[in-house]
């Protein structure tokens, strides 16, 4: 267990925008950052960062934390493994208690398989630099390929030593689990047999935006067995989604920021070489069809992606796919084809930095003028082929959600296929129309396997959504200004502040918030305060108990803030702030109101019920006599708008 001491170290230390920024492309808006929310996919940034506060939120999906959780949701990790990834970017010490064996027993089954993986890759890493045999099999290759000694450091190139179960045997020695060996993928199993998966290959680690091993590529050395795959990845499982992963892109994220634009190549080979000659925003689909979750991931650092081709025709009309893909998501596309018989790899070895960046500068075409080049010969004079031709790249315009970028590229298409643009148009309606009602189909889809699906449990902390809001707005004033001054005594000159406020009408009536959450996090407040400390929005939002934490950051984080365009013109927005002396009062009358109307429906109901089963006269009378005095205090509310004492 790690020590409090070394816990607030880490959140003292960690810059939210910093970490956050290694996983997406933020930029200022404001006080506040802006960026694409990593958790949902969306065109339009919603995905707010605060600095000064430590917290980002999602006002699209509504994920929101702190910059440990974000860590957690986004890494899949452990609250203490959030710390521990923190705590090696900090190059802090990290300072544990002693764990029992009972939680080590509790480690999850995917941090589990991470740990394997990481294991391996130490393994492989040792085989390839410090075996002999490893060192004159899988060195030599990596030689031969011309990658030096700090590439393959930089991407934990290795190598996976001959036989049946080596490693297996190695891995099991050592206290790991044949389950998880089994579940990453490293091993295969069958009833009374197992064996290495990578037997004899080199090793190519894949990680994770975060850089965490989540799979493994090998490549085989052998020559002239047809039978064997030339590559073979880990198979899918609970931590390694090839539809979801990019090769590289650990290395690559921070490139692709400052470049602004990411070089998508084919294999892994492509990437290194690449790297080698100094272009590092480059990462590989690894041999995979593009896929939505690629391309979404591409574009948390940048909206601009360049293809890079190998040169050879064969097979790049079915990449088109892809383009449209990524036009969809609207970012822009470049593509480069290479010479004939050339690939990324073997022209980045053979070329040097400068001149790589010179061809790639001058063979860049966007999709239209690619799709079109590619096309074309095929079409020829053949009518019907050309015909195809224009619809697909129509087709291809069509998925843009720009209305000028489309008419610029109609125009640019009538001119290159001497078309007229009003044929063109009216093409380009008709794939838009058949967009939109597979798009209405989908949801149509959708919302039928919702209304299938079983009805979800109402959460314990969700209650009337009457009270929701009025609760919601007192506790976020109390966090935001619980410390301002609210009144002050003419005679003592005694100061009260918002809190003081706040605890007092909520006390003195005996309530008590109906969203479990929100009373809890009311009760922490008035105990802090009782012990003579302010109120700190940090403590909350980095609270050890992650409801707290949750809920605070919801209630701290700002949706709207004030365009820079009027900040230069010194424009004044007033805020809630601004009005506390009048606003709180009223929102504290509104919801004592709520209250009070919750207590007659209740008592209303209670009195039916017990007329239907003619019941004591007694009970009747109390009951009555209850809502009396419930609506005397309803009408003392609405006429005073003040104080009232509801015992």
């Amino acid at each position: 267990m790690i020590k409090r001491e070394t816990i607030d170290r880490i959140f003292d230390t960690a810059e939210i925008v910093d970490v956050i920024s290694d996983f997406v492309q933020l930029k200022r808006r404001g006080t506040n950052y802006v960026g694409l929310c990593p958790f949902h996919n969306e065109k339009t940034p919603s995905f707010n960062v605060s600095q000064s506060k430590g917290i980002y939120k999602c006002f699209g999906c509504g994920k929101g934390g702190n910059v440990v959780q974000f860590v957690m949701e986004h890494e899949h990790m452990s609250y203490p493994e959030s710390l521990k990834y923190l705590a090696t970017k900090y190059n802090i010490p990290v300072e544990e208690e002693k764990t029992s064996d009972e939680d080590v027993e509790k480690r999850d089954m995917r941090e589990s398989m991470m740990v394997v993986n990481e294991f391996a890759r130490k393994y492989f890493i040792r085989q390839l630099t410090e075996d002999e045999t490893g060192r004159a099999i899988g060195l030599s290759y990596f030689r031969e390929r011309g990658f030096t000694d700090q590439m393959i450091e930089k991407f934990d190139l290795g190598y996976c030593p001959e036989g049946k179960d080596t490693f297996t045997e190695y891995a099991l020695g050592k206290g790991y689990k044949l389950e998880f060996l089994e579940k990453t993928g490293l091993t295969i199993v069958r009833e009374d047999w197992r064996a290495d998966r990578f037997s004899g290959r080199v090793m190519f680690p894949i990680h994770s935006v975060s850089g965490r091993v989540v799979g493994f590529g090998g490549r085989t050395l052998r020559t002239g067995d047809k039978k064997t795959a030339k590559y073979l990845n880990s198979p899918e499982s609970e931590v390694y989604h090839k539809s979801k992963i990019l090769y590289g892109i650990y290395q690559a994220k921070r490139a692709i920021v400052q470049q602004n634009v990411c070089f998508l190549v084919e294999g892994y080979t492509d990437v290194i070489s690449m790297h080698q000659k100094g272009i590092e925003n480059v990462v590989a689909s690894s041999g995979t069809s593009l896929t939505e979750e690629q391309i979404r991931l591409i574009r948390r650092f940048s909206e601009n992606i360049t293809i890079l081709y190998d040169g050879d025709p064969a097979g790049l009309k079915a990449s088109l796919r892809g383009i449209d893909m990524i036009l969809e998501q609207g970012m822009n596309v470049r593509l480069v084809m290479f010479p004939e018989g050339e690939d990324p790899d073997s022209f980045a070895r053979k070329n040097s930095p400068d001149d790589i960046r010179t061809f790639i500068e001058a063979h860049q075409e966007d999709f239209i003028q690619f799709k079109t080049g590619l096309l074309m010969d095929e079409a020829s004079n053949d009518p019907v082929k050309r015909s195809e031709m224009i619809s697909s790249i129509v087709r291809s315009i069509s998925v843009l959600d720009n209305n000028i970028k489309q008419s610029e590229y109609i125009k640019s298409v009538s001119k290159i296929m001497d078309v007229d643009e009003d044929i063109l148009y009216k093409e380009l309606q008709k794939f838009r129309y058949k967009h939109l009602k597979d798009k209405q189909k989908q949801q149509k889809r959708q919302q039928l396997h919702d209304r299938n699906a079983p009805t979800p449990a109402v959460p314990s902390n969700v209650t009337n959504i009457i009270f929701e809001e009025h609760e919601k707005e007192i506790i976020s004033l109390l966090l935001t200004y619980g410390n301002n001054v609210f009144s002050k005594d003419e005679e003592s000159g005694v100061e009260h502040t918002v809190a003081d406020y706040i605890i007092n009408e909520i006390r003195n009536d005996e309530l008590k918030f109906e969203n479990f959450l929100y009373d809890k996090l009311f009760e922490e407040v008035a105990d802090l305060l009782t012990s003579g400390k302010k109120i700190d929005q940090h403590y909350f939002t980095r609270h050890p108990d992650s409801d707290i934490a949750h809920i605070s950051v919801e209630l701290c984080a700002t949706k709207y803030y004030l365009h820079k365009f009027w900040e230069k013109r010194g424009t004044y927005v007033q805020t809630a702030e601004d009005n506390l002396k009048e606003y709180l009062p009223n929102l504290i009358h509104q919801y004592k109101r709520k209250v009070m109307q919750k207590a007659q429906d209740k008592t209303v109901k209670r009195i039916k019920a017990l007329q239907n089963k003619d019941a004591d006269n007694k009970e009747i009378y109390s009951l009555l006599e209850e809502k009396r005095n419930i609506e005397k205090v309803i009408s003392l509310l609405v006429k005073n708008k003040g104080i009232v004492i509801m015992r």
